[in-house]
């Protein structure tokens, strides 16, 4: 009689190749990537907060500046661009896709989790793909949504005092739709950056640092220097693109855009890099 002893694999030993008649597909990757997503107890609270942080800060500033419309300095009222007011709940928006793009992948680090999802795809890249497009889908769904929303109704508020606009007013609907774009790239950003640091207090406290911390530690720039290094940071060149009014400091908006995006693109190029070279 032959008898067969199972070999527990080493630490260090070449990894096992995937069982026979077992094919990983990327759509698979997807439905397992999506279920972990909905599994995760973040997941709504995030996508609730965004959609209800935007919604509600829109259409509360919207309220209090038409309120405050008769009473409101001459030179305010030259200013005043109806757009950007009922779209600054995106501020809040941007942190709460961006931690939540962290916590897809490093809630997997965390808990160990990983181990089990790189046991099921050795190869590892399907993974980070499938993470990545999964949630670019949901933070650009969620994002547009909330953004339309927003503005829809924060114009219905300005209407009361006739000072509202319409997404047929030039560069009001590429700031609206815009948003959503940059809630996307932010929102994958954050996952690049899970990705790259694998902890989630070091991945978030860098999200920030680059999203807010940064531009105003560029506000201390000499004059000389500022033009050239200001509007090509990561949110500012982003924001650009939510610009309804022409900025001197700020890049052309489609430019900025793609400035962010070329940022986005070389965080996950590096963290795809790295995935394959590093241990789980």
């Amino acid at each position: 009689m032959t008898t067969t002893i199972p070999v527990t694999p080493q630490a260090g030993a070449p990894k096992a190749a995937a069982l026979p008649g077992l094919k990983v597909t990327l759509a698979g990757v997807l439905r397992s990537e999506w279920l972990k997503f909905r599994s995760l107890r973040s997941s709504p609270i995030a996508v609730a907060v965004t959609i209800v942080g935007m919604v509600a800060l829109g259409w509360i500033f919207s309220a209090a500046d038409a309120s405050r419309w008769p009473e409101m300095r001459p030179q305010a009222k030259l200013h005043f661009d109806p757009t950007d007011v009922s779209l600054r709940g995106y501020v809040l928006a941007q942190l709460v896709l961006g931690v939540l793009g962290v916590l897809i992948v490093s809630g997997e680090y965390g808990t160990g989790m990983i181990r089990a999802t790189f046991s099921a795809v050795p190869t590892r890249l399907p993974v980070f793909w499938a993470k990545a497009g999964m949630f670019a889908v949901v933070a650009f769904v969620v994002g547009t949504v909330s953004s339309f929303a927003a503005f829809l109704g924060g114009q219905a508020f300005l209407s009361s005092q006739h000072i509202e606009t319409s997404l047929s007013a030039p560069g009001v609907f590429r700031a609206v739709f815009g948003v959503g774009l940059y809630l996307t790239l932010v929102g994958l950003l954050g996952v690049a950056l899970g990705w790259l640091i694998r902890h989630t207090a070091g991945a978030i406290a860098t999200l920030f640092g680059l999203l807010l911390v940064l531009p105003g530690i560029a506000e201390a720039l000499p004059d000389s220097w500022a033009p050239h290094v200001v509007p090509y940071l990561p949110s500012n060149a982003g924001q650009a693109l939510l610009a309804v009014r022409p900025d001197s400091t700020m890049l052309a908006p489609w430019t900025g855009f793609a400035v962010f995006c070329g940022y986005v693109a070389v965080a996950l190029v590096l963290a795809g890099v790295l995935l394959k070279r590093r241990d789980a």
